[in-house]
């Protein structure tokens, strides 16, 4: 099922852009006579076409420079993690200093266009189309909460309430405008308007998530909407703090939509905690939205956070690593830890042979377990884990939202009110078998936050910006576990600097540079002394 939603999507890209071969376009919406223009009069015609033009919208999820690698390459910055292999725009990254000419890091602003084109293709063509009510509501459903879930990573990734202003907002109105003549609002809060709009409208369109055939799951749905309104009133309370009762309405609509959204809670901390990360549960309660991945296609971040070349087992790619700060954050007695990050002597399962964790590759000594559940069969290869090491996916489907953070976004949002955000700060802690906390205050959220999402994508980056903590955090050098004899598990440490402390200046580095490309083409502003 999963690899024929992968496949459809290809297939089905490549049969739209094949039938508007007419239409002369960039892949850049800021260079284009939009896709929405169509010239051929052999699309826009059958279910089948309008069902096709839906499956479009998911190829991008997939890239390994979007949900993959790409935006977590911003995420690196965080107190979280380090680059774990020499790279220089990874690097640069980190310690923000990057040009707008680096090529790895276009794909996240270009490729959420790229969708956000592909939806206004559908919402401009498929309300007049003579097709029944089923597949046109689904499919303008999935084309509103695609559209809005893509301008949401690159309205906060990208634009500000400052000088900056929000990011260009393409809309079926003016999509067919020429290239060079788009502009950017005034403020990221339009951004977030327009996002909310959209996901109001998926979210009255789509079904539950329950109420989906099997066949469809990967496919967007009404809990995905809801939560993503709930987040998008988060973010947009850093500029209006009146969101944030927007933000607790949205998280408990998905609380209250009839799909039964509950944690993975069965009293077992360690077990619960490390079954969640796995395919086993990835269609479950807690899961709202991820990458729908498999062993021959989705989210490569499972691989990229493997030991570098996989102990000669797999070609792991060995990038992204947790330091010291983030270990030493967990409780001692929080099953979190062990699930979340590996530390020297660490027992784990690798392709059917138990192993004690050591690294002589990792630059902290630690390393991300949340992702290495499929790794541990003999027979995992072509089963579980891509045979392809170049393309290391496994049957895992990476989280990007997940019930817990829900539960965490009103509670933040109650506490910033004013008000007792106990209740769900403390389910989320029940089920790590943790004690519950009284009277939570921003600091314990903060907390719960960092060591509940840890290495997700979450943003923990982004959660330090908003809430005004990335220039003092940033100031602290980050640490690691250095070992006397990195091939013996048992060895003896130091704890020892990794990455010095850098320099982030909130009235510039809040936001990340535009690509160059699309600031050429389209003759908007960069993004301040970037």
């Amino acid at each position: 099922m999963k690899n024929t939603i992968i496949k459809s999507a290809m297939v089905s890209l490549f049969t739209l852009v094949a039938s508007l071969g007419a239409v002369s376009c960039s892949d850049d919406f800021t260079n284009l006579e939009p896709i929405g223009s169509v010239s051929s009069g052999n699309f826009w015609s059958s279910e089948q076409d309008a069902e096709e033009a839906a499956n479009s919208l998911y190829v991008e999820m997939k890239s390994q420079n979007v949900f993959g690698r790409g935006f977590f390459w911003y995420m690196n910055a965080s107190d979280d993690m380090i680059t774990g292999r020499i790279k220089s725009y990874a690097d640069n990254a980190k310690n923000f200093n990057l040009t707008g000419d680096e090529g790895a890091f276009n794909a996240m602003y270009v490729d959420n266009y790229k969708v956000i084109r592909r939806a206004n293709a559908i919402l401009a063509n498929v309300p007049s189309m003579d097709i029944s009510d089923a597949v046109k509501n689904k499919v303008l459903g999935e084309a509103y909460f695609m559209r809005g879930f893509s301008a949401f990573w690159v309205a906060h990734t990208y634009g500000d309430d400052g000088e900056n202003g929000g990011v260009p907002i393409i809309t079926v109105e003016n999509m067919n405008n020429p290239a060079g003549s788009f502009s950017r609002p005034a403020s990221v809060t339009e951004n977030y308007a327009q996002i909310v709009e959209d996901l109001k409208m998926a979210a009255d369109l789509l079904p539950l998530f329950t109420n989906l055939d099997t066949a469809d799951y990967g496919r967007a749905h009404k809990d995905a909407a809801l939560a993503y309104l709930a987040k998008t009133y988060l973010y947009w309370a850093q500029h209006d703090n009146t969101k944030y009762a927007d933000a607790v309405i949205y998280a408990d609509a998905v609380a209250n939509s009839g799909s039964g959204r509950a944690l993975l809670d069965t009293d077992n901390p360690s077990t619960d905690y490390r079954m969640l990360h796995s395919s086993v549960n990835e269609w479950g309660s807690e899961y709202l939205w991820s990458v729908n991945s498999s062993e021959e296609g989705g989210s490569i971040l499972s691989g990229v956070m493997l030991e570098n070349k996989g102990w000669g087992k797999y070609n792991g790619w060995g990038y992204f690593q947790p330091t010291a700060e983030l270990y030493d954050e967990f409780e001692d007695t929080d099953a979190r830890r062990a699930v979340t990050v590996l530390k020297f002597g660490d027992e784990f399962q690798f392709f059917g042979e138990t192993r004690r964790y050591q690294s002589e590759n990792s630059l902290s000594g630690f390393q991300f377990n949340k992702y290495m559940y499929e790794f541990q069969f003999a027979d995992a290869v072509g089963n579980l884990v891509n045979s392809n090491g170049d393309n290391p996916t496994t049957d895992y489907n990476v989280p990007l939202m997940r019930y817990a953070e829900i539960l965490l976004i009103k509670a933040e949002a109650l506490i910033m009110q004013g008000k007792n955000g106990d209740a769900p700060l403390n389910l989320v802690r029940d089920r790590a078998g943790l004690a519950p906390i009284v009277n939570a205050t921003m600091d314990d959220l903060k907390h719960e936050r960092r060591v509940e999402l840890a290495g997700e994508f979450a943003n923990r980056h982004f959660d330090l910006v908003r809430w005004g903590d990335a220039q003092a955090t940033y100031a602290k050098p980050l640490h690691g576990r250095i070992h006397t004899d990195r091939s013996n598990p048992d060895s003896p440490y130091t704890v020892e600097e990794i990455w010095p402390a850098r320099t982030f200046n909130p009235n510039v580095m809040h936001v990340w540079p535009i690509p160059n490309r699309s600031i050429e083409s389209s003759g908007i502003p960069q993004n301040k002394d970037w």
